[in-house]
């Protein structure tokens, strides 16, 4: 399953501004958004540039990967395969 992790220029800016520690990475799938602060990809990935075709939310730069993937936000982990 291809999987697409970006970071969240807004959050980061947000949690900056309030002193909050909100997870500002995304990881998308066909089926769900993962929210974390550190990822961990156990596998090929590509570094994609487009700022002609943005995805949906928004981003123009992310990360595509069809392997494994371990998403963590705090004290919890999130295996996406």
């Amino acid at each position: 399953m291809l999987k697409r992790i970006h970071v969240n220029q807004h959050l980061i800016r947000s949690n900056r501004r309030n002193g909050e520690n909100v997870p500002p990475l995304t990881v998308k799938t066909s089926r769900s958004n993962v929210k974390a602060h550190e990822v961990v990809i156990d596998g090929p990935s590509r570094l994609v540039y487009s700022p002609e075709r943005p995805l949906a939310c928004g981003a123009r730069v992310w990360i595509e990967t069809n392997a494994p993937v371990i998403a963590i936000a705090d004290d919890d982990c999130t295996e996406l395969r």
